[in-house]
């Protein structure tokens, strides 16, 4: 699943070499979108998968920035929201059939985590 992950994400990366600009710039707003987090937002809960790797749960990713994209207190953070989708739109035709992903709803410090994650991967394997 793992390999399957990482060859997706090459094939992503290497038609969005352009990009990687891009990617460093999403990592740059994320943090700040992590370090920003207030208590209000403190008590959104958003499905997060459990493994970040699993290929299965790109969909589910997309799903919760979408989530985060509709509270209010990220209103601020459109310029992510924005190039992130520029991310999905380049990973969105390359997906298979998705399976199933095992998921848990936390709060969105967690998710944000997860995400950062994400792209990191996603950024290396562009690079690779």
């Amino acid at each position: 699943m793992k390999t399957h992950l990482y060859l997706l994400l090459l094939a992503a990366g290497i038609s969005a070499a352009p990009q990687m600009s891009s990617m460093a710039e999403l990592l740059t707003l994320l943090q700040q979108m992590y370090e920003s987090m207030t208590k209000d937002i403190q008590n959104l809960r958003i499905e997060t998968p459990d493994n970040i790797h699993d290929v299965n749960c790109i969909n589910t990713i997309f799903e919760g920035t979408e989530q985060l994209k509709t509270n209010p207190a990220m209103k601020k953070f459109s310029v992510f929201f924005q190039k992130f989708e520029r991310l999905k739109q380049s990973l969105t035709p390359s997906l298979a059939k998705e399976g199933r992903c095992d998921t848990e709803r936390r709060n969105a410090t967690i998710f944000i985590e997860k995400l950062m994650t994400f792209i990191r991967k996603a950024s290396k394997n562009a690079r690779a």
